[in-house]
C-alpha cells in the first residue's frame, strides 16, 4: 500500500526538475528571457511652443460686421416662435463665421432667438447638433460674453 502513495509522489517531485536544467551555461527558472537594454536611441526631434508664432485675436477671427451684429441684437421677437428648450452653451469653431446656435434641440436649420439670464436677445440662425450646445464667436461678442464663460441660454425658434 505505502508503493502506492510513494510512488506519485516520486514522479511529482521528478517533473518539476525540468525547470531547474542547465541551459547555456544558466542554471535557474526557464522562462521568458528579458530583451537586452536598448542602445540606440531616436534622432534629436526639433519642438516649438503651440500657437506662439501664429497667436490670433478673437476679433482677427470673426469676419461678421458690427452692423449685423447690432442688427441681430436690435430684432425684434417674431410672431408664432416658441421656446424650445434651456441650453448652456460653449463657443463653437471659429471657423464657422456668422451668427448661428448649433443645439440637438433643433432638427432643421431655421431662423431663431436666444435669450441670456440678463435679458438679453439676439437673433441668429438656429442649425442641428449632437451633443452640447454651440454658440458662434460673433454671437458670443455681440452679447459681450466672455469667451470662457459657460452661459445658460433659452432658445426660441419655429
Amino acid at each position: 500500500m505505502k508503493q502506492f502513495v510513494i510512488l506519485p509522489l516520486v514522479a511529482l517531485a521528478l517533473s518539476g526538475c525540468a525547470l531547474f536544467q542547465k541551459e547555456g551555461g544558466r542554471t535557474g527558472v526557464t522562462g521568458p528571457v528579458e530583451p537586452p537594454p536598448a542602445t540606440e536611441f531616436a534622432p534629436k526631434v526639433a519642438t516649438s511652443v503651440l500657437g506662439a508664432t501664429q497667436a490670433t485675436s478673437a476679433e482677427a477671427l470673426d469676419k461678421t460686421t458690427a452692423a449685423e451684429k447690432a442688427a441681430a441684437l436690435a430684432a425684434p421677437a417674431k410672431g408664432g416662435e416658441r421656446e424650445l428648450g434651456r441650453v448652456v452653451v460653449a463657443l463653437g469653431s471659429p471657423a464657422e463665421q456668422g451668427i448661428w446656435l448649433s443645439s440637438a434641440l433643433v432638427k432643421e436649420k431655421a431662423q431663431g432667438r436666444i435669450m441670456t439670464a440678463a435679458g438679453k436677445s439676439l437673433a441668429l440662425e438656429l442649425r442641428p447638433g449632437t451633443g452640447g450646445a454651440h454658440l458662434s464667436l460673433a454671437a458670443f461678442q455681440a452679447l459681450g460674453l466672455s469667451l470662457t464663460e459657460l452661459p445658460q441660454v433659452t432658445v426660441y425658434g419655429p
